[in-house]
């Protein structure tokens, strides 16, 4: 495994000679030591580490990554046209990361929102389009409402722009593909325990152990446990447990077979914030809880159980096929909190009204719903050559069934004081009513080829087509009783242009297309079910750079993407729906990551997106920004290992400028809901105690800012204030 340059370590002799080789890469991706990166200071000079996804697995490791594991990507990242952001383990343990949300503050570009009444958990924009629906675990969709524990993960890879083909529906904006943690041939024990200000108590195991007796066999196991509040909200309290246990056979052989099981569930006493007040932020107390403390919840259970076969069947062709089964459930009894002012408007007052005697509506929100997933992907990887040009082609089919069944529940209103809220009185009315019983099934059938072909040393061309038909059902229950169904086909299509001067540098050109039929989200109505899929397309051109001797990399990108026919209310008809909007989001960013000297490292980004509604038969929202759209995102985290003992000094800062909640005027007036942006900082400083033991503590929002975290149109949760976390890590 590739280790920072003061704890490499020598390879074994007999790999030294297959450094730069096929097999020398095939090694490093079974946790082996590359030759080139385990040579000590005898044998060549200090070389930092070149970090791969799989590389990185097990041990102490560097920011940058420069192979991705998604393995439809079938190059190096600095050859890949599209922006690719990698947030890699050691980055979040420095961080003390222990949410998927915390680990996306990295992007740039990302935009975190809040949950809807309907889909909870984790939630996000990239590039201006949302994607809650574009999660996926080891390339298999991950579409679950529930708030993900990175635990058990090695990497978030964050891919950027429109990509359908890769993918399938969705993928407007992005997609985020979590990376798991793999067995490995070698014994890893490792453990974290922390505790902190803000409620933390938490801990992580990773064990990982060779097969006796059954070569090229291994055996991993990570456990988790956390329990915390939110700095500053005294009521809010997250609970949740998890383990993965994974087996491979066959390492380091033609033929692997791995065995992956994830399980996490939560228990948490959720938080949905405070109101909006005339079109921005209502004024009130960090603190002020508008929920019920003894009632309010949030319970989900996650089970995915994944099956992997691959096999070589010689240099040139590799078959692999996937399979996955996933459980979501999820229980939730949340209180969205409202002010319910003049005309038809929610959450505003008239001019004058002292905020003593506003009154805040706890609207109550109940679902208790089961989605599953059955998906199988089987693929070829083919490398040719036609003359003197080289092909790099995958070709795959996948075939995924998703079903969705929620209830949701509506209960008595109760009011409470906008500026002394009181989580314990009036008691909740209880009394529920379902509102609506529903069941979703989508089949979906693809075809997909692309192939990257390499004209001469420095010019590479890619292409890439899928066809989808995506077929959904949908029932209600709750009378009047509804039968509902639509069934799409759609091809994608994916160009790029790559020129390499370099083994270390590339420029491209890239162009992709991506869907989003009506029942993407897993639900259909009488207003969606006739509307067709909406289309989005992309350009970028971009440049990838890996300098200092390959330890830093560099990335830049400027880009259009546009919806030209955005799902849009039907004036003539507000009962129907039309593809009648046109969203379109122009933007640049920059990236960052590795090792600027031997003892100083780096990742961040910046992102500048000018997102606008050009036109859509709701003239009020001509010209505005789509939700959740900042201009400005900005992400810096920087360490230092002082000669002192190793100690390990960091720091970072995270911007995100002022967004909208939705670009529709709210209901009865002309006001658009905006907050306003923020900067937040955090600090870390980790020290080793013994070679196998470290402590380590993080301070988040150092300034205490009060920030304005996710938006909703209903609701705004708020930054968790100043904490400390503090934390040990044991490895033997």
């Amino acid at each position: 495994m590739p280790t920072r340059p003061d704890t490499a370590t020598p390879a074994p002799p007999t790999l030294r000679f297959l450094a730069g080789t096929m097999v020398g890469v095939t090694a490093a991706h079974f946790g082996v030591p590359h030759a080139a990166e385990a040579q000590t200071p005898a044998e060549a000079p200090v070389q930092l580490p070149q970090v791969s996804v799989e590389g990185n697995q097990g041990g102490q490791g560097s920011y940058q990554t420069l192979t991705p594991s998604y393995n439809k990507l079938t190059g190096p990242l600095v050859e890949t046209p599209q922006s690719i952001t990698v947030v890699p383990s050691q980055l979040m343990q420095d961080q003390g990361v222990t949410t998927m949300r915390d680990a996306l503050r990295n992007v740039p570009g990302v935009s975190l929102a809040a949950g809807e009444a309907g889909q909870q958990g984790d939630n996000l924009s990239i590039r201006g389009f949302n994607s809650q629906n574009d999660f996926y675990l080891d390339g298999m969709r991950d579409f679950g409402s529930y708030y993900r524990d990175p635990f058990n993960l090695q990497a978030v890879e964050v891919l950027k722009g429109p990509a359908s083909v890769l993918f399938g529906r969705g993928s407007s904006g992005g997609t985020i593909n979590q990376v798991s943690k793999q067995p490995l041939l070698q014994s890893i024990t490792s453990g974290t325990f922390a505790f902190g200000t803000d409620g933390t108590v938490r801990f992580t195991s990773d064990v990982n152990r060779q097969i006796t007796g059954l070569d090229g066999s291994a055996i991993r196991l990570n456990l988790m446990g956390n329990l915390n509040g939110t700095a500053g909200r005294d009521v809010t309290e997250w609970r949740r447990f998890g383990f993965a246990p994974e087996m491979a056979f066959g390492l380091g052989t033609s033929t692997r077979l791995t065995l992956q099981y994830l399980h996490q569930q939560s228990y948490d006493t959720p938080d949905y914030g405070i109101p909006w007040l005339n079109g921005t932020p209502a004024p009130v107390a960090h603190q002020n809880f508008y929920g019920y403390d003894s009632s309010d919840f949030f319970r989900t259970i996650v089970d995915i159980g994944t099956v992997k076969l691959e096999h070589d069947i010689n240099d040139n062709i590799t078959v692999r096929n996937q399979l996955r089964y996933g459980s979501y459930k999820r229980d939730l009894q949340v209180t969205e909190p409202q002010i319910i002012g003049f005309g038809l408007a929610t959450n505003f007052i008239n001019p004058g009204v002292p905020l003593s005697s506003v009154l805040v509506t706890r609207h109550v929100i109940g679902v208790s719903s089961q989605e599953t997933l059955l998906d199988n992907q089987t693929e070829g990887v083919f490398r040719f050559k036609t003359g003197p040009v080289s092909h790099a082609l995958l070709a795959g089919v996948e075939v995924a069934r998703q079903t969705s069944d929620p209830t949701r529940i509506a209960f008595p209103n109760t009011t409470t004081s906008l500026l002394s809220p009181n989580p314990s009185s009036p008691a909740f009315p209880g009394g529920g009513t379902p509102t609506s019983i529903q069941g979703t099934t989508v089949n979906n059938y693809a075809l997909y080829l692309m192939d990257t072909i390499s004209l001469g040393e420095h010019w590479d061309l890619l292409g890439g087509w899928r066809w989808d038909r995506f077929n959904s059902s949908f029932h209600q229950i709750i009378p009047p009783p509804t039968s509902l169904s639509r069934n799409d086909d759609l091809p994608t299509y994916r160009a790029a242009l790559v020129y390499k001067p370099n083994v270390n540098s590339s420029v491209y050109f890239s162009y992709g297309t991506s869907f989003n039929p009506s029942a993407e989200s897993l639900s259909l109505s009488a207003a969606t079910a006739s509307v067709a899929p909406e289309k989005t397309t992309t350009y970028e051109l971009g440049t990838k750079w890996n300098v200092l001797d390959q330890r830093l990399s560099l990335n830049a990108a400027v880009y259009q993407i546009q919806k030209a026919n955005a799902r849009e209310v039907n004036p003539a008809d507000p009962t129907t729906d039309i593809l009648a909007g046109n969203y379109r989001v122009r933007g640049f960013e920059i990236g960052f990551s590795g090792y600027i000297t031997d003892v100083w490292e780096v990742f961040g980004g910046y992102s500048f997106n000018d997102a606008e509604v050009v036109s859509s038969p709701n003239s009020a929202e001509v010209g505005h920004s789509p939700p959740n759209a900042p201009r400005n995102t900005l992400s810096l985290w920087t360490t230092y290992r002082l000669p002192w003992h190793d100690l390990e000094i960091g720091g970072g800062m995270n911007y995100v400028s002022s967004r909208t909640a939705s670009s529709t005027p709210a209901r009865g007036t002309n006001v658009i809901l905006r907050a306003p942006g923020y900067w937040t900082m955090q600090l870390m400083a980790k020290y080793p105690i013994t070679p196998n033991l470290s402590a380590q503590i993080n301070l988040t929002n150092v300034t205490n800012t009060y920030y304005y975290d996710l938006l909703h149109p209903a609701h705004i949760i708020l930054g968790p204030s100043r904490a400390a976390i503090f934390t040990l890590a044991a490895k033997l």
